[in-house]
């Protein structure tokens, strides 16, 4: 068998059925009878097998296993038996607990508490990138204010967005230090009242990408056009138009959402931006698109894709709109799917008479203001409900 892949391993562990699969110079991608998936580095010490744990694969990459059993290669060639090397870095560490070493720590203890593995592997590849070059190996109680700021001046400017998250991921971690006793309370990363004063504000740095949207005066005709087609992505697309919900809450919904005795579509926590759960009122239209779709066997998600028990690509909408003429550098306009949750705001704001916060909620925007957020009980959901039935006639009739 040759070298793993990516997709391979992610095949695999698809499957889970227990084996060990070898991908070359001692490592081995081991399932367990529970379906756990982990790195196992195999080498030779004084004439007998050893295996070595080098983490699990929902946070070791293929790449990073690589790299740690090419390590480990070079210790045994080297005379050096890496369990017992690991052991003596892990004393050492106990002594003086560097920032890669806490940051492990911080997302271990953090890492269930997030919405989705997909955050979690952000939070490690932000920090590998950007904050464990510069301070990875320094002692916790070490780091500075001028640390962070090397961290962060070269990237505050051209990539501010992710600046940001880096800042408070570093910033995170040495509260948690503090917190532990491994570090003086007074926290060199923190935003407010420290770097604020050395760094410019983001929102004079960041520019504003708005998605480009359909004028809703055209999207009548354009959603006349994609009628015309059968494929789950054309359904799909009409789907995102009369609910004005967002491309992932669409491709991920998934038949149990769906009340469509009361033609309503309830939206779990976990998959929306804000965390909460949303409840989208169904139109007389959208609630006769999905009764004729088709239900494949074996699979839960509405818009099913072409793989067994999995959705439409994230790009399929796109790709459909692009086949159209749409999109970026499209003859017909630059419009994406995402921009129609603007045709449609724009169309409440000047076409009908619904009030501002029947729109947002419709949207699922989070309420900015925290005095008007805390006396908010309700979701308006009857009003939102007849606006969006007014909308449905709107771009179908």
């Amino acid at each position: 068998m040759g070298k793993l892949t990516t997709k391979g391993v992610q095949k695999l562990i698809r499957e889970s059925k227990p084996a060990l699969t070898n991908d070359g110079d001692g490592l081995y991608l081991k399932i367990g009878k529970s379906g756990g998936a982990s790195w196992i580095y195999r080498f030779r010490w004084n004439g007998k097998l050893r295996d070595m744990g080098l983490g699990s694969c929902s946070e070791t990459p293929l790449s990073e296993a690589r790299e740690l059993t090419a390590n480990n290669r070079k210790l045994v060639k080297q005379g050096t038996d890496p369990l017992e090397a690991r052991v003596e870095e892990t004393e050492e560490e106990a002594v003086r607990i560097t920032f890669t070493t806490c940051a492990a720590r911080y997302i271990k203890a953090h890492r269930r508490s997030w919405r989705n593995i997909k955050h979690a592997r952000q939070w490690v590849s932000t920090l590998k990138s950007y904050a464990r070059p510069k301070i990875g190996n320094k002692p916790i109680d070490e780091i500075n204010t001028q640390d962070v700021l090397e961290i962060l001046t070269p990237i505050w400017t051209k990539k501010n967005e992710t600046a940001k998250r880096v800042q408070g991921r570093v910033e995170n971690i040495l509260d948690y230090a503090a917190a532990h006793g491994f570090r003086d309370p007074v926290n060199p990363a923190r935003w407010r009242g420290h770097l604020d004063k050395l760094l410019a504000k983001p929102s004079r740095i960041q520019k504003v990408n708005h998605h480009p949207a359909m004028p809703y005066d055209e999207a009548a005709d354009f959603l006349k056009v994609v009628q015309e087609y059968s494929s789950m992505s054309s359904k799909a697309l009409q789907f995102l138009i009369l609910t004005a919900t967002r491309t992932s809450e669409v491709l991920n919904s998934e038949w149990d959402e769906l009340d469509l005795n009361n033609a309503t579509w309830t939206i779990p926590a976990d998959r929306m931006k804000a965390n909460r759960e949303h409840r989208v009122p169904l139109s007389r239209q959208a609630v006769e698109l999905l009764s004729n779709l088709p239900r494949v066997q074996g699979n839960t998600y509405i818009f099913a894709g072409m793989k067994q028990g999995r959705p439409l690509s994230n790009m399929s909408l796109l790709q459909f709109m692009r086949g159209l003429g749409y999109g970026p550098s499209g003859e017909k306009g630059n419009y994406v799917p995402h921009g129609f949750r603007s045709s449609f705001r724009d169309w409440t704001g000047e076409v009908t008479s619904y009030p501002r916060d029947v729109a947002e909620m419709a949207l699922a925007h989070t309420i900015e203001n925290k005095v008007e957020a805390a006396y908010r009980r309700g979701d308006l959901f009857e009003k939102r409900r007849a606006m969006m039935q007014e909308w449905a006639v709107y771009i179908t009739d």
